[in-house]
């Protein structure tokens, strides 16, 4: 999204690391009265990523977090690119086991505009508990031409005493000109041996002036030795 002057842009880099294993990577690089900002942070099994990039008085923020116990892995991915305007870009991931159970939890978060807004945001949140299994995905995308995109996308993941649990989330906001929401959650809890899948996924595209909106929900459940799948897309197109 950012113009061919990006690879001339000048290089300042901003980092702030807390981390006991994994990775940490945090840059920023700003021209042309640009300003860009970012942080990343991971504690425990985690890794953490945040990059962003601003030029032509645009301003870009990028924040990154990842924690998991020993029992988890989480990792987290954040990109704000501005070219002009403003873009905002966060993410987090969360990853809890105990007594030997699995948990892992990946977001990804991208926000980038030319000369209007974006703000993206992603969460996946992994509770696996004893010998459960929780396994959560969220991404989330905000792309801007002279407009405003926001992206909310937020995956959450269950599983107890040896119950399966799996969500996966996804959010795409796109104009050019105009305005363009997308707000996607997906839950899935398993108990016992039980089960459990869902999927959510949201797309909106506004055209010059118009306004498109995707609001998805998705949750599944699972008791025992049930098994239960949830899937709910929505597209949202506004030419």
């Amino acid at each position: 999204m950012v113009r061919k002057c990006i690879p001339t842009l000048l290089a300042l880099l901003v980092s702030t690391t807390i981390a006991e294993a994994g990775q940490v990577v945090a840059s920023s690089i700003a021209s042309n009265g640009g300003h860009a900002t970012s942080n990343a942070v991971a504690a425990g099994n985690a890794s953490a990523s945040a990059i962003s990039a601003a030029t032509n008085g645009g301003r870009a923020i990028a924040n990154s977090e990842a924690f998991a116990n020993r029992w988890g892995r989480a990792r987290s991915d954040s990109i704000a690119i501005a070219d002009g305007g403003l873009a905002v870009s966060n993410s987090r991931a969360l990853a809890r086991g105990a007594f030997g159970s699995r948990a892992n939890a990946v977001s990804d978060s991208t926000a980038a505009t030319i000369g209007g807004v974006a703000i993206s945001n992603s969460v996946a949140d992994a509770n696996a508990r004893y010998f459960g299994f929780a396994d959560s995905a969220s991404s989330s995308s905000a792309l801007s031409r002279f407009g405003i995109a926001t992206s909310d996308s937020r995956a959450t993941s269950d599983g107890r005493f040896g119950g399966r649990a799996v969500a996966v989330s996804d959010s795409l906001a796109d104009t050019f000109g105009g305005v363009a929401d997308s707000r996607v959650r997906a839950h899935a809890g398993a108990d016992f041996f039980g089960s459990a899948q869902s999927n959510g996924l949201g797309v909106s595209f506004s055209g010059p002036r118009r306004r498109a909106s995707a609001n998805v929900t998705a949750v599944s459940r699972a008791h025992r030795f049930g098994r239960s799948r949830s899937d709910a897309v929505m597209v949202d197109v506004r030419p």
